[in-house]
């Protein structure tokens, strides 16, 4: 039987219940909380490896509870539960150190495979694949990254053709979800350095407290819990590359000393008396306005000229609708392999759904939502079915009233009226993270109402 410990935090009482015996089943020492309180309270007494958090909490929210589980003890990892209209909030919160994050409604195949994936990588990293991908040193394998075949993905390419065999320092920038650390490694690899090291850092997710630490190594004694010496990131990458993600969050003084290193070339470990050279290559990314938070003053403007010989944007997925297809193939691909399915491709209908959604959370939600579909099909192609809620209702679920214009002139009223009443419930599911009960308490009506209506509706959750 596994020792693994888990926390199932989220404030719906038959989820924690239906949560806690799918996992118990499993293997996995359960405990439940349904307030924040609660799981700091346990938190406090013991380790978890792995807390189930539903981001809309009565007295906090996922961002407090990723933040206070990171600086109690890294090792645990975080996993939010959340609604399809949260995603963009979902991938920010892995930028801030969660794992993963899964969407309601919630299958057990889905939920345990996710659950496997955060158990068995090591603490700090991400999860792959999608949007981005947090690997101790090692070279990525060679698939990882797939090209495009639009204007600005062609773009790309021959940007990364050209600057790769150089020693250059670049800065990636785009939306979280973009695919950064993709690129990256692709530099990585088409650099001179592809058989050394490739070393991915999230400075979003490290503590302030310990990204000296962590960038440059430490003593033993150095401060309170290091028991040994260690070596850190630029010592690991030594040789080869070193990709420091969303860069911006680096405190004043951690920015301070990175220059130097920089500049000169060398590093010294926290606690250390003597300087070490260090050949390394330097990628960042970042997915604000460096400019802006210069004349802020929370980024050095030397820095950004060190971190800035190279550019290359990434554009948001909704800017290049032509590659969508291809991503979700490959996607299709890696859901196949990972869940033993032997899916072949998309109906047409499924397909112009994908085509049609924002995509606020970029290739990591797309990821999740193929995965998903691959789970849920159950013949050679993904159906329109298999895809969420907020997938299907298209951009019609994002107005904020219907176009009269568009409606029909026989039984126009009715129509009107239907599609508000439809828009007003995908809007409460979304609210309520499609939690059905709460739905219909929102809704004021009953659960056998609004199950009809949902299916009147072709509303699938």
């Amino acid at each position: 039987m596994s020792q693994h410990r888990i926390l199932i935090l989220d404030d719906d009482q038959d989820i924690q219940l239906l949560l806690a015996r799918f996992l118990k089943k499993n293997g996995f020492q359960v405990d439940t909380a349904g307030r924040g309180a609660d799981a700091k309270a346990l938190l406090e007494k013991g380790r978890y490896d792995l807390v189930l958090c539903d981001h809309r909490l009565p007295d906090t929210d996922g961002l407090q509870m990723v933040q206070h589980i990171r600086a109690l003890d890294p090792r645990t990892q975080v996993i939010i539960i959340t609604g399809f209209s949260e995603v963009r909030l979902a991938v920010e919160l892995m930028r801030r150190g969660a794992f993963d994050y899964i969407t309601k409604p919630l299958y057990p195949d889905e939920l345990l495979m996710r659950v496997q994936d955060a158990l068995g990588t090591p603490a700090g990293e991400t999860a792959p694949p999608a949007a981005t991908t947090k690997p101790q040193p090692k070279s990525a394998p060679a698939n990882d990254y797939v090209e495009g075949t639009g204007t600005m993905a062609n773009t790309i390419n021959k940007h990364l053709a050209l600057v790769a065999p150089t020693d250059m320092t670049v800065l990636i920038t785009g939306e979280t979800g973009t695919g950064k650390e993709f690129v990256a490694k692709r530099l990585h690899q088409l650099s001179a350095r592809t058989a050394a090291p490739f070393v991915a850092v999230d400075c979003g997710a490290l503590p302030k407290e310990l990204a000296g630490s962590e960038l440059f190594g430490h003593t033993k004694g150095a401060f309170t819990g290091a028991v040994s010496d260690r070596a850190g990131s630029f010592e690991l990458a030594h040789g080869g590359t070193l990709f420091l993600d969303e860069i911006g969050n680096l405190s004043y003084d951690n920015q301070v000393k990175l220059l130097r290193v920089l500049q000169e070339r060398t590093i010294r470990r926290i606690g250390g008396t003597k300087d070490q050279a260090v050949d390394v290559r330097i990628l960042a990314a970042t997915n604000e306005d460096l400019a802006e938070a210069v004349a802020e003053g929370r980024f050095r403007e030397d820095l950004l000229h060190r971190i800035n010989e190279f550019t290359i944007h990434l554009p948001s997925l909704r800017e290049r609708k032509e590659d969508i297809e291809r991503f979700a193939t490959h996607f299709m691909h890696l859901a196949n392999t990972r869940l033993g399915r032997q899916v072949n491709g998309f109906e047409p209908e499924a397909m112009r759904a994908l085509l049609a959604h924002t995509w606020s959370g970029n290739l990591r939600e797309l990821g999740n939502v193929v995965k998903r579909a691959v789970l849920l099909s159950t013949g050679e192609l993904i159906t329109a079915d298999c895809l969420p809620a907020m997938v299907l209702a298209g951009p019609a679920a994002r107005t904020t009233a219907p176009d009269a214009s568009a409606v029909p002139q026989e039984d126009g009223l009715r129509n009107v009226a239907q599609q508000a009443e439809r828009q007003a419930i995908l809007h409460a599911l979304e609210k309520n993270g499609f939690n059905k009960s709460r739905t219909a308490e929102h809704l004021n009506i009953d659960r056998k109402t609004l199950y009809n209506k949902l299916k009147s509706f072709g509303i699938e959750l």
